[in-house]
């Protein structure tokens, strides 16, 4: 007898569907699981007989062989077990294969029978969803699946319970949908002393979605001013929520099955590898890039990561995704990212400043700023100087003005741009292009003069040019300007990267 269950393999974000097919034939005692396995699946029929004798099963003393179909697309992962199990048990007839023929089954199996959690679970009830199944999860991870809908979910803490279930003598509780996060608290903007041009384009980097470099000496705010931008962008919609929340789930990092409306912060070590920040590994996961996938990526120290590492967020910064290549598959990531970058002008952190800078200045700065590449730059939209903090500014009272009003008018800009943006690709100005960013940014004529003096000025390039625009288009949705004008044309050029000098 063959019976079947159904089950998935997960691809970046896309689950495919697996079907589990196990034979219990006449012949010499054997276990054995074909059809491309990694290590943890094949390592699963040990898992699978201690946990079916854990229950007062035993095996047949036959040929067991366990198909996972298609047979040449990579198998990975330990949430082949339950279906293994479930599909072994149905050969057996202990429990009916026509009954498991409507659900998708996902799941470790423990030694004890316990039935244990399993990154992608909500990838699998999505997809379950798409085919109008139910699905088998953990009992950890009910609440997680029950996000994707009007589904059946049946959440089993252990084998045993899910046999009594399918048998009806004990039937479980469909498991409510987890609790939404309340946004999260962070640093208030409040707590910055002076820094008032940072604090600018930290706004209009918030208002746009624009990538935003700070440079300047150590103690100056930067790493304070990053962490108080995801206080002022706008929560995730319930879209967006969904998208975020795929990630961490493929990444094993959705606890308990919530949902957050906070926009993801991720900060990375300067030492992470390029498999960290950008997604891959022997199994390929997804990277820092991608798990901050509509909110906040910031790289601190940035000259000090590998200079490697730095340029293979070029593309993902471009296209908003990750392709991972590999021999047998190639997966993608979402990675449509705020990047946030800061840096110390040089080594020593103090140019400029006759009484602490080295010897070795301007050389050490140029040597310095030489490890970020000129490409990566020309993808960060505003370049600001942050100035050291002295103790007069120190003293000072707070400011009046805090992330509340600050995020206030974040949000009148957003909203402004959602209204405008509707039906197209783009979500924010920094990612106008096309026709939309002619039709929507294209300055007036003494606009157009200035930013063509500027950009021959400049030497700047075509995408350049045209994030000069997408920066001047929020500045004027920041001022509630139907038009971009020469005004807003002189801010956004304020903010462009200088050329070197020969």
């Amino acid at each position: 007898m063959v019976a079947i269950v159904s089950t998935v393999a997960y691809l970046g974000l896309e689950a495919r569907s697996v079907e589990v097919q196990v034979q219990v034939a006449p012949g010499v005692p054997a276990f054995v699981v074909v059809g491309l396995p990694d290590k943890a699946v094949a390592e699963s029929r040990e898992r699978v007989r201690a946990a079916v004798a854990a229950i007062g099963l035993a095996l047949p003393p036959k040929r067991i062989t366990v198909n996972l179909s298609p047979a040449d697309l990579p198998k990975e992962g330990s949430h082949y077990d339950l279906p293994i199990a479930m599909g072994l048990l149905a050969a057996m007839g202990v429990v009916d294969a026509e009954t498991l023929a409507g659900y998708v089954v996902v799941g470790e199996l423990g030694l004890d029978g316990r039935i244990a959690p399993s990154p992608g679970v909500l990838l699998a009830a999505l997809h379950a969803s798409e085919q109008g199944k139910g699905l088998v999860c953990p009992a950890a991870q009910g609440a997680e699946a029950a996000w994707a809908g009007s589904i059946e979910v049946v959440a089993a803490p252990d084998l045993i319970a899910l046999l009594n279930h399918f048998k009806g003598n004990q039937l479980l509780s469909a498991p409510m949908p987890g609790e939404a996060e309340p946004p999260g608290i962070g640093p208030d903007l409040r707590q910055v002393k002076g820094q008032e041009t940072a604090k600018r384009a930290l706004e209009i980097a918030a208002a746009g979605g624009h990538n935003l470099l700070m440079c300047g000496p150590p103690g100056a705010g930067k790493s304070l001013l990053a962490s108080c931008l995801p206080g002022i962008l706008p929560p995730l919609d319930a879209a967006e929520a969904l998208e975020v929340s795929m990630v961490a789930s493929v990444a094993g990092k959705l606890e308990e099955g919530r949902l957050t409306r906070t926009r993801p912060f991720r900060s990375p070590h300067h030492s992470a590898s390029m498999a960290a920040l950008v997604g891959g590994g022997l199994k390929v996961r997804p990277g820092e890039v991608s798990l901050a996938h509509l909110g906040v990526l910031f790289l601190d120290e940035l000259p000090e990561f590998q200079r490697a590492v730095l340029d293979s967020l070029r593309q993902p910064l471009e296209t908003g995704t990750v392709s991972v290549a590999r021999a047998n598959a190639h997966v993608s990531f979402p990675a449509r990212v705020q990047l946030v970058a800061a840096m110390n002008p040089c080594r020593c952190g103090h140019l400029g400043d006759p009484a602490l800078a080295c010897a070795r200045a301007p050389r050490c700065a140029a040597d310095y700023q030489a490890k970020v590449s000129g490409p990566l730059l020309d993808r960060i939209d505003l370049h600001v100087d942050v100035q050291p903090v002295t103790a007069a500014d120190l003293v000072l009272p707070p400011p009046a003005e805090g992330s509340a009003e600050v995020a206030a008018r974040v949000a009148a800009a957003r909203a402004v741009q959602g209204e405008r943006l509707t039906g197209g690709n783009a979500r924010t100005n920094a990612e106008l292009e096309g026709d939309a960013l002619e039709r929507f940014a294209t300055p007036d004529e003494a606009g157009s003069q200035l930013l063509a003096q500027a950009a021959e000025a400049m030497r700047m390039s075509a995408r350049g040019y045209t994030r000069v625009l997408r920066v001047a288009r929020t500045i004027a949705d920041l001022g509630g300007s139907d038009g971009v004008g020469r005004i807003h044309i002189a801010e956004a050029l304020s903010y462009r990267r200088q050329p070197p000098r020969a």
